[in-house]
């Protein structure tokens, strides 16, 4: 055989029952939800020890923009549109020409990956020699994106190997691999602040210039440790990928027509995720370009000329920090549930769609909003409810201030009225995929970063708001889009019968109003605890937490709520 031959799946074992979605989803929540919580620990810990300063806004933009190629090449333009033709190529049982396409699909992708790596290092070195006498927070954002910006081969790859695995029901493995990149971050922020003695006390806005040094050096080892997490989330992947008969390999002619194929139906998608991605980094870039930083000298800088004007800077020091935290607190019920639902549902949803008669999709992505909204309403206010204790709990310690708490739950509010929205686009996004529709998401995106953008802008100027603001622009253009889209979804496929799943909403939004109640109830009463110590937070935190939930799934349980057949237990399938 040729060393060119590309290697072919193994045979098949013999077909066992396949669990529902919701049970497909559970797993990857259990894997993501050790994530998410050694996420969060991750971003304690972080608060601890950079606080909201220049490093912590610099590292967190330069953070965000790896996985943004993430977003757009890993998880979304290319494997939406590899999703749906891997799985035609595995339920009709051409397993060569399977492997071939995947292999393919991967060559191509490092291709593309290299080549964004190649350019993206120039255009930063170009960047420190034209604007040479730049803010710090901004040099030093530059400089840790140069080192982590060979993580997006790494993150891209896992993104996209993990979709090769979820065609074969493997969501195990994929979704414990971001716990990988967790425990290293967490491990080097604590050696390294041991070793570099960095301790850290509230000083307000007092400068530290050794204080400040130390964390630069913490921050540079965090950014090479976050190539060495990548190299070990994409060995996870290798074992289950050769169990399902999968290998990966070098292949020169990955310009086949099934590629082709994808990269066609991939480029409304990326356009699409482009927009959105930008977005996302547009605004923390806005957050970290309009907010107070210290300059060389040490001094606050807290207004900019514009126009020969002296203008106040909108945003207060470390508002990129602290978005990022909000937005952390946001999705955590998102990434638990919400996502995880959604990547079940997908392979099934892309099946389904090949059919003729789309009863079965119709009912499945019904089943699968009902899901959503279940989880989502339920977070929405749950969140909110909970969003001072659980700052305070997880980021009032080291530098990290009661101001910096206050600012931080007040954006919570905001972003968590829209976790149901959020939670019902995952679902939207991957019908639209299933049906190989990929303008409609496109046209949403945009339309979505412009309510944003025109939200946004000017209600971080009100002084009460600040960075507040920006979560409001968020929190509105995202539930437009999530209802419209749905809208447009019902007309497009001929009618999802949303009428059948309106009672099992209602029911649940009764039963989300009566959380509510009893949980500023619960607020009112003598045993609640009292005080500003650690105890107090997660007191509070684990009493509003545990009557929310035991008084909505209870209610939705005695209400008939046929969701919650999947949710409180798995049925066994033997």
């Amino acid at each position: 055989m040729s060393s060119e031959a590309t290697p072919t799946l193994s045979a098949p074992a013999p077909v066992k029952p396949v669990k529902s979605f919701v049970a497909h989803a559970k797993l990857i929540s259990a894997m993501t939800l050790l994530s998410r919580v050694l996420g969060m620990a991750r971003e304690s810990v972080s608060a601890k020890y950079f606080g909201a300063g220049v490093v912590s806004s610099a590292f967190i933009v330069a953070f965000s923009i790896p996985n943004l190629f993430r977003k757009l090449f890993g998880e979304g333009a290319l494997s939406a549109a590899f999703i749906p033709l891997y799985t035609k190529e595995v339920k009709e049982r051409h397993l060569e020409e399977a492997n071939a396409f995947a292999t393919a699909s991967v060559n191509l992708l490092c291709v593309m990956l290299l080549g964004v790596t190649i350019v993206g290092e120039f255009a930063l070195w170009i960047s420190t020699l034209v604007w040479h006498d730049m803010r710090p927070d901004r040099l030093l954002t530059i400089r840790f994106t140069a080192i982590m910006l060979p993580y997006v081969l790494m993150i891209c790859g896992t993104a996209f190997l993990s979709s090769i695995l979820q065609v074969h029901k493997r969501f195990g493995v994929p979704a414990f691999a971001p716990v990988l990149l967790n425990v290293v971050h967490i491990v080097v922020l604590v050696v390294g602040a041991k070793f570099l003695a960095l301790q850290i006390r509230p000083r307000g806005l007092a400068f530290d210039p050794v204080t400040v040094a130390k964390q630069t050096r913490l921050a540079y080892a965090l950014s090479v440790f976050v190539l060495v997490a990548g190299v070990m989330q994409v060995a996870i992947l290798l074992p289950p990928l050769r169990a399902v008969g999968f290998r990966l390999c070098w292949v020169p002619h990955f310009w086949t027509p099934p590629v082709k194929r994808m990269l066609r139906m991939s480029i409304p998608v990326a356009l699409g995720a482009s927009v959105l991605q930008v977005s996302v980094l547009m605004d923390k870039g806005i957050s970290l370009f309009l907010a107070q930083a210290w300059d060389k000298a040490g001094n606050l800088v807290t207004h900019f000329k514009f126009f020969g004007h002296s203008v106040r800077y909108p945003m207060e020091l470390g508002a990129a920090a602290r978005l990022n935290w909000a937005q952390f607190l946001y999705q955590f019920p998102l990434g638990v549930f919400a996502i995880a639902l959604a990547t079940a549902i997908f392979p099934g949803l892309s099946a389904d769609a090949l059919e003729l008669d789309r009863t079965r999709f119709k009912g499945v992505l019904r089943k699968g909003i009902e899901a959503t909204m279940f989880e989502g309403l339920a977070a929405s206010i749950g969140l909110i409810l909970v969003r001072y204790p659980a700052v305070k709990l997880l980021f009032q310690h080291g530098d990290l201030t009661p101001h910096d708490s206050a600012l931080i739950a007040r954006s919570v509010m905001f972003y968590a009225t829209a976790i149901w929205a959020f939670s019902l686009m995952q679902i939207t996004n991957r019908a639209y995929y299933a049906l190989h529709d990929t303008r409609t998401p496109l046209v949403m995106s945009v339309v979505n970063i412009a309510i944003n953008l025109v939200v946004e802008l000017p209600l971080v100027w009100i002084p009460e708001l600040g960075e507040a603001g920006m979560a409001i622009g968020t929190a509105i253009s995202f539930a437009i889009q999530a209802v419209i889209m749905l809208w447009i979804l019902d007309r497009r496929i001929g009618g999802l019968e949303l009428s059948r799943s309106a009672g099992a909403i209602g029911k649940m939004l009764i039963a989300a109003v009566v959380m509510t109640g009893a949980c500023l109830v619960v607020q009112q009463l003598p045993i609640y605890p009292r005080g500003e110590t650690k105890t107090a937070w997660l007191a509070q935190l684990l009493l509003v937490m545990g009557t929310g939930a035991v008084v909505y799934v209870k209610l939705c349980s005695a209400m008939g709520i046929e969701v919650m057949k999947h949710v409180v237990r798995v049925k066994r399938n033997a």
